[in-house]
């Protein structure tokens, strides 16, 4: 395994549609700050991956999770519920990025103590613009805990 830049941000995009996933990761190349993602398609695979079970075990700990709520096998409001009750992932910063714009999610999603709620707009450059906007926020004006 080669050595990794310590400026490096490792985000974990949890996300089940293709198209959405290549413009996060056209967004993420195009940035200006040192980024690494990795992707995962259904909420299993994210909690395995956050807890560095099997096939994760080598996986970095991310330092911003970006979150679907509308995933296969355990949706994101579970995944997310699972993060914040677990000691070792609760202080993981999870922006929820889904297309959904009903009230009762975003409350859900706050309650279940997510750090950012953002609505996927549907206008291609738009979508690239939250996904900049977000990595920028975080990863430039917020204190981020240490990796554990």
């Amino acid at each position: 395994m080669s050595p990794r830049n310590a400026n490096m941000i490792d985000i974990l995009l949890v996300e089940d549609n293709p198209g959405d996933i290549e413009l996060a990761r056209e967004s993420l190349a195009d940035s200006k700050i040192i980024n690494h993602l990795d992707v995962v398609t259904d909420g299993e695979q994210a909690l395995a991956y956050l807890r560095r079970q099997p096939p994760y075990e080598e996986a970095e700990p991310p330092d911003l999770v970006i979150l679907d709520l509308n995933l296969p096998r355990k949706d994101g409001r579970e995944v997310l519920q699972e993060i914040k009750q677990d000691p070792k992932l609760r202080r993981l910063p999870v922006v929820v990025l889904t297309s959904s714009s009903e009230e009762r999610d975003v409350l859900a999603a706050y309650d279940l103590h997510a750090n950012c709620y953002v609505q996927k707009p549907l206008n291609l450059d738009c979508f690239i613009e939250v996904v900049r906007s977000i990595e920028g926020f975080w990863m430039s004006i917020v204190s981020l805990p240490s990796k554990a």
